[in-house]
């Protein structure tokens, strides 16, 4: 006889935080949101942490290498998704890594003898606006000059232009030599007042880039998350299937952290991926694994060597896994239970494994409820889809801005391999929509309001960590009258373009 579970399984939605008290230390501005992204032993610190409790999806309408820029800005991670070539993602991953670090490699580069309108090009593909000119072309070529947008007028310089007839000539440049710290690096573009310290060997090969807005950007964004070279962290999601050559492609690319993209994670499909990375990376490369909904598939992915879990299935707004497969569980239950065995495990091991919340938050509340139920993390998909920064095209129906968003198991993503099990390699039936997302700005500006919310709740719990919300929160379930009366009720609400009478 199958087993049955003595209560239904329950959502975000019916349940509330319970005040606790408050002492004058719980201010918004005392909380910290920092928390591990990778397992790590009692006493230790973890290897990988992130400044905000907040990852991109690794799905094609959320994450690509302008969305984890973005959100590593912000002190998060995304996960770039991997239903794309190998060779694609890869580059995805090498455009984050390089975008912004203390010593940047030259990815723009140009022969002097080539044209304007090379350069122009250059700078339609990459967006960067200054150039470096090499005797090769490459970036670590004999450097000859400097091309930036002070150089040329395109009004006044004909497309055909050689760039050697209009470059800032080697002789012109100041540049630093191989071996100058960062710090000795941004005084002297301090001091000569630079925009670009160029730095060479001592043969005048250009070994790298020195930018002043880099160390602009970082002065405005404290929170950014950074790798010891002062690059962005950067996850890459994996599949099952050719792990084998996908896993050293974006090792060698510079991901921070894999995470395993399925559908369903209680599978010996993940622990042979697993396997594969421990005995070809040892614990130097990091993955994390799902997805489960329970104590069982949370000890498997633990011992198999997961650093970090997912849960949830089905909870997605574009996932119809459960109406598709009647496979599932609810959200809140699924977080509850799997946060239980995460504490069994530590209690036991002296190891934690952090947990990410994947699916089912529909409110901006709903993160801060994740937390308290054990989360160390939230895996967001249509929050971020909303975004400039997110890769579709953006629509206006009917007067509204909306954005593209659909899921990997749809018929547009055809990411047949997180739902694999064996079979042919297609998908049989959808498990995931096509659909359209309120179009919402920038990514900044709405992850500043959110993680304001989750502050001041926190704040109303008596925490300002998130193991301190771990052990403070008090939780209570509603009904479904309770979860009404929690909204505007039994007032006409305004419409501010209606006038008053005189």
């Amino acid at each position: 006889m199958a087993f049955y579970y003595d209560e239904p399984s329950y959502t975000f939605s019916e349940y509330l935080l319970v005040p606790g008290y408050s002492s004058s230390e719980c201010m918004p501005s005392n909380v910290s949101l920092k928390t591990p992204l990778v397992r790590f032993n009692q006493g230790e610190e973890a290897a990988i942490s992130m400044n905000i409790p907040l990852v991109s999806a690794i799905m094609q309408a959320v994450s690509d290498d302008k969305m984890a820029i973005a959100l590593a800005i912000e002190g998060g991670v995304s996960f770039i998704f991997c239903s794309q070539s190998v060779e694609d993602q890869a580059a995805m991953v090498s455009k984050v890594k390089n975008y912004k670090a203390g010593f940047v490699t030259s990815d723009s580069n140009i022969k002097p003898g080539q044209t304007l309108a090379d350069i122009l090009k250059i700078k339609e593909e990459t967006g960067h606006s200054t150039v470096a000119v090499t005797d090769d072309g490459t970036s670590r070529g004999k450097l000859l000059g400097l091309v930036t947008s002070r150089d040329y007028r395109i009004s006044r310089l004909p497309l055909s232009t050689k760039v050697d007839e209009f470059m800032t000539p080697f002789q012109s440049l100041m540049c630093a030599h191989e071996g100058i710290t960062l710090k000795e690096a941004n005084n002297y573009i301090w001091d000569h007042k630079l925009n670009t310290l160029p730095v060479i060997d001592e043969n005048q090969n250009l070994v790298s880039l020195v930018f002043r807005k880099d160390y602009d950007t970082h002065k405005e964004n404290p929170d950014e998350l950074l790798d010891s070279l002062k690059r962005y962290v950067v996850g890459a999601g994996i599949n099952t299937k050719d792990f084998e050559e996908r896993v050293p492609a974006l090792v060698e690319a510079g991901a921070d952290i894999l995470c395993i993209d399925s559908s369903e994670g209680f599978s010996e499909w993940q622990k042979l991926t697993i396997d594969f990375i421990r005995n070809r990376y040892g614990d130097n490369v990091k993955v994390g694994a799902g997805n489960v909904v329970d104590r069982e598939g949370f000890m498997f992915l633990a011992d198999a060597g997961a650093d970090f879990i997912k849960v949830g299935i089905g909870g997605g707004s574009i996932c119809i896994t459960r109406e598709e497969k009647g496979i599932g569980r609810g959200q809140a239950t699924a977080l509850i239970e799997v946060s239980k065995a995460r504490d069994e495990y530590f209690e036991k091991t002296g190891v934690y494994i952090p947990i990410c919340s994947d699916g089912g938050i529909v409110y901006d509340n709903h993160i801060t409820l994740a937390l308290a139920m054990g989360a160390d993390f939230v895996m967001l998909g249509r929050y971020f889809a909303r975004f400039d920064e997110s890769p579709t095209n953006k629509f206006n129906i009917n007067g509204n801005y909306v954005k593209e968003y659909w899921g990997e198991g749809s018929n547009r993503a055809r990411n047949w391999q997180r739902y694999d099990l064996g079979g042919k390699e297609d998908l049989s039936f959808e498990e995931g929509v096509d659909s359209f997302v309120p179009y919402a700005g920038k990514l900044r500006n709405n992850v500043q309001i959110t993680l304001s919310k989750t502050k001041s709740t926190m704040c109303n719990c008596g925490a300002i960590t998130i193991p301190e919300l771990h052990k403070k929160a008090k939780l209570t379930r509603v009904s479904s009258t309770s979860i009404v009366e929690g909204g505007a009720h039994d007032v006409v609400l305004k419409d501010n373009n209606i006038l008053p009478v005189k």
